[in-house]
């Protein structure tokens, strides 16, 4: 049965494993979007900024006039931005050098360039990084570090001169240069309110992941305190209604504990009656008075051989999964019973049994033990025996103590020994210790004998796995 205990640990549940699933697909996906979201809007945003630069620059380009070599602008250009000192929109016109072919770059020295305008807005900033050079014709869009602050700047290379001149002239770059931090702010508003409304996004969809789990699982929940009930005793099938993945489940589960419960009480049936057809003829042929003793105490030995391996064979311990029974209900019985039975002796708890303390077998077989240790210990006691009841590890733990001579541990090895004879027992443990020691061995629990530290007497200790209460 040790190969039917469930695993261990926290993972091993189905709420906790779609919980973390659930988790993990949240704590992925929404900070993915949201990554993949603001890369995408700083994209469009820089896109935007470009063409509104191209469309400043072209607005430049339109009132620029070139003669004879000399630049001619107007005073004060169609966007106010451009004529407001330190606005943050800029235009610059260099003149590339002759000498210079058309390389993507200066070197870094702003020398190099011949500034040969620029907008108001300008006044009084200088240069402290090269601009770029772009092929003419062409035109790029980068940032640039203006007055130690960052900009960003679109540039374009023309050429004013036309026909065999063109060829001849040094062409000019046009600048536009706009100040980041507009961009930025705009930047960094639009991924506060992202990350904002994702972390409620993200709220909102554990809550109703937790919901849905709940509701998903219920049915599960109510499968396993049904389970429970059958195996605590407290019903004897499962009466709920299940989704049709679990029905199915429950509809067999409820046959075969139909099924196993009626044929363990025909099996019961037939071994008592077949005890009371053996035990007439032994009595009518123990009563003959020409029997010798030494026949006598053989049909003596046969009475109690039957009566042992009728026990054995009616123990529930191998279909134990769905039985159930408060250790205390049985164990108050016995200790009132046992206490009219043995009046010199003190029978009580030493610990008592909590309520919700379960033997996870038949009631039976639990009166079984109890009884032969507790009649064996009231026998051999002086006058005191204690009965003690407790879980620890997973584990139902029964002993009982009496004040008696005790068991020595020679002793304590041949009595428990498999195929020992009953009437080898030391006083007090007979026939009834030989039955206790094969329904242990059959719930797997084990049975160890010790000697008392509060009594003096022996100490008969029962260990039962608790396996089913998983």
């Amino acid at each position: 049965m040790s190969s039917l205990r469930a695993p261990q640990g926290k993972l091993n549940s189905l709420r906790v494993r779609l919980i973390l699933s659930a988790l993990l697909l949240i704590l992925l996906l929404l900070p993915t979007i949201g990554v993949a979201l603001n890369n995408a809007f700083k994209q469009q945003v820089m896109t935007n900024v470009r063409e509104q630069l191209s469309a400043y620059l072209y607005s430049v380009l339109a009132v620029a006039e070139m003669e004879e070599g000399r630049l001619y602008m107007p005073e004060a250009l169609l966007e106010n931005q451009f004529n407001v000192i330190g606005s943050g929109l800029y235009a610059i016109i260099v003149r590339q050098d002759n000498n210079q072919t058309d390389s993507v770059r200066q070197d870094n020295n702003p020398a190099n360039f011949e500034p040969l305008w620029s907008s108001n807005s300008f006044l009084g900033m200088k240069l402290t990084a090269p601009l770029p050079h772009p092929k003419v014709g062409r035109s790029e869009f980068g940032e640039l570090m203006l007055e130690q602050r960052p900009h960003l700047i679109y540039s374009f290379s023309v050429r004013f001169a036309p026909g065999e001149a063109q060829r001849q002239s040094a062409p000019v770059t046009v600048h536009i240069i706009k100040d980041l931090d507009g961009v930025a702010q705009q930047l960094s508003a639009f991924s506060q309110h992202l990350w904002s409304w994702l972390f409620v996004l993200m709220l909102l969809l554990l809550a109703i992941q937790f919901a849905w789990l709940v509701w998903t699982l219920k049915p599960l929940a109510r499968f396993r305190e049904e389970l429970q009930q059958v195996q605590r005793g407290e019903a004897e099938q499962l009466s709920g209604h299940y989704p049709n993945e679990l029905q199915a489940v429950a509809t067999q589960l409820n046959t075969l504990l139909s099924t196993e419960q009626r044929q363990r009480s025909r099996y019961r049936n037939a071994l008592s009656d077949l005890a009371h057809s053996l035990k007439t003829p032994l009595a009518v042929i123990q009563s003959q008075k020409d029997l010798s003793p030494t026949s006598l105490e053989q049909i003596g030995q046969i009475n109690r051989t039957i009566g042992h391996q009728l026990k054995r064979a009616q123990s529930a311990a191998g279909n134990a999964w769905h039985l159930g029974i408060k250790v205390s209900q049985v164990s108050d019985k016995l200790l009132r019973t046992l206490v009219k039975i043995h009046p010199g002796v003190a029978l009580s708890y030493g610990k008592a049994p909590e309520d919700t303390q379960i033997f996870y077998g038949d009631q039976s077989d639990l009166t079984e033990m109890l009884g032969n240790l507790l009649d064996n210990a009231c026998k051999a006691a002086r006058s005191r025996v204690t009965l003690s009841i407790t879980s620890e590890q997973g584990k139902l733990i029964i002993w009982v103590e009496d004040d008696g001579a005790g068991v020595s541990p020679e002793q304590r090895q041949t009595i428990l020994e498999r195929g020992r004879r009953a009437d080898t027992y030391e006083k007090g443990h007979g026939i009834g210790l030989a039955i206790v020691c094969d329904l242990v061995q059959s719930y797997q629990g084990e049975l160890t004998i010790d000697s008392s530290e509060t009594l003096g007497g022996a100490k008969f200790i029962l260990s039962f796995p608790q396996q089913f209460a998983q």
